[in-house]
């Protein structure tokens, strides 16, 4: 059990695109990874007139867990895909731990960050266990198959009874799992996750979010977690940042945004979800 919570809640087929599917270029002696810290300071990214990032920034200390939300259009995925470079800003610094991530080779970069999309994102010809262990072959890790086997145990999916079963054998939670087993595989030091579970309905998601809170205290490292449900985002979150036409309107834990709201915009965020969500109870 983590000791950090937030309010009285406990935070606890383009796969080949994002992991550059190729030769292997790293040695079967590669350590697993620590947790490392992130930052986003004064980003800005235009897509023509439209200004998508407006000198965003963020930290997350190394081993805790950021939750982005907003509306929709907000910028918070356009933040978030910065770290693993799917998107380059025009100007701003994104990092991974001390390192700018322009000065990495993006196929070096996304095999040390796990990443999360909505769908999933599992190759639909692949079974589980060779989904899960893609990346620990790609890095040439030789205890792949162990590796993946434990990460299916940590979100509740052993391996003894899924991993020959192909995508569409299972329910959209199940893949879900198997998606979250993937990234946390190879032991990033940070895991990135896109709304994870949008699209699912209430009870799945509950228990999608036990396996994340597993999957914290399992294995040492930092997440940066998109999401529109405040309520979501204080469970899993250890702070959460309020992000508004590509920026940031305000960074902290719930009760400090509870309390001490920074502007308007988020005085009426946190009201609309208190009044929405019974599960919403800041101390």
């Amino acid at each position: 059990m983590r000791a950090s919570r937030t309010g009285n809640l406990r935070p606890v087929a383009r796969c080949s695109t994002l992991y550059l599917v190729s030769v292997r270029s790293t040695p079967p002696s590669y350590v697993r990874e620590i947790a490392r810290s992130l930052g986003a300071r004064n980003v800005v990214l235009r897509y023509g007139a439209v200004v998508a990032l407006d000198g965003a920034s963020i930290e997350v200390a190394a081993g805790q867990t950021l939750a982005l939300v907003g509306e929709s259009g907000s910028g918070k995925t356009t933040l978030l895909r910065c770290f693993n470079r799917m998107v380059e800003p025009d100007s701003g610094q994104v990092l991974v731990g001390d390192t700018d991530v322009k000065l990495e080779s993006v196929t070096a970069l996304r095999r040390h960050i796990g990443y999360v999309p909505q769908n999933g994102g599992l190759l639909p010809h692949w079974r589980v266990l060779r989904n899960v262990a893609l990346v620990p072959r790609l890095l040439g890790l030789e205890d792949a198959n162990e590796l993946a086997t434990r990460a299916l145990d940590v979100v509740g999916m052993p391996a003894s009874t899924f991993a020959d079963r192909f995508p569409h054998e299972l329910s959209g939670g199940q893949r879900q799992r198997v998606a979250l087993a993937r990234a946390l595989a190879a032991r990033p030091g940070v895991i990135l996750l896109d709304e994870p579970f949008g699209a699912l309905d209430a009870i799945t998601r509950s228990d999608l979010h036990e396996a994340f809170e597993n999957a914290r205290d399992a294995f040492p490292v930092t997440m940066l977690l998109v999401t529109h449900d405040l309520a979501e985002a204080a469970r899993l979150a250890d702070q959460i940042a309020v992000m508004r036409a590509g920026h940031v309107e305000q960074h902290g834990s719930l009760n400090d945004l509870y309390s001490s709201p920074s502007t308007e915009y988020v005085s009426a965020l946190i009201e609309r979800a208190l009044a929405s969500s019974s599960r919403l109870k800041p101390r």
